[in-house]
């Protein structure tokens, strides 16, 4: 898999429509890839919601991926899902996401992205990284864990806390691409925002 880049994470906002304008703000901005967290809708509503920005994602090259839920991640035609330590079994998972991404995070701990490195995980996510104002009480990662989780071979992906001026700061310890949510859509133009997070990417 290969995943470099801004890795947006759509807000929790109650305008639909709003966010659906923001989420095309992001892909045209260029976002690499995009993760659907929503944990407010029934999941008839969800999976409406998940295969509309699936096709945002398809005509604008990024990859698409469902937070939490693999089965609606294949209903969806999302490119993979994404899976924390309370959402199931990754085995079962990497059964119903045969052929497409699983992304697992693993928080702070190299034990964890081991294992789910051998479980079939295509990428890890370690944080927060910085405090973070969407989870202020997530546990801390280091950011030397990003060097040391190299030897995995997946990419790997930081989130929690990101800005566009501590960015560099998750490159240089070896980040591949950062999560972000209120960084980029807070920011007055998304599109602009999500353009200067890929430029810092660029060799």
């Amino acid at each position: 898999m290969k995943l470099r880049g801004l890795y947006a994470i759509t807000p929790d906002i109650a305008d639909r429509r709003r966010l659906r304008e923001l989420v095309g703000q992001a892909l045209e901005g260029g976002a690499a890839a995009l993760q659907y967290r929503c944990k407010s809708l029934p999941s008839s509503q969800r999976l409406e919601e998940a295969a509309a920005l699936a096709a945002l994602c398809r005509a604008k090259g990024a990859q698409f991926i469902v937070n939490d839920d693999p089965g609606i991640a294949a209903a969806a035609g999302a490119d993979g899902a994404h899976l924390g330590k309370d959402d199931g079994e990754l085995a079962a998972a990497r059964a119903t996401l045969a052929g497409r991404v699983l992304g697992v995070s693993c928080y702070d701990s190299l034990e964890r992205a081991r294992a789910a490195v051998a479980a079939g995980a295509d990428y890890i996510a370690f944080g927060s990284v910085f405090a973070s104002p969407t989870k202020p009480a997530a546990v801390r990662a280091p950011l030397e864990i990003f060097g040391k989780a190299r030897e995995l071979g997946v990419p790997l992906v930081a989130i929690g806390g990101i800005t566009l001026e501590n960015t560099p700061q998750l490159i240089s310890a070896g980040a591949d691409a950062v999560a972000v949510i209120s960084d980029l859509f807070d920011a007055p133009d998304v599109r602009a925002r999500a353009r200067a997070y890929g430029k810092l990417f660029s060799p």
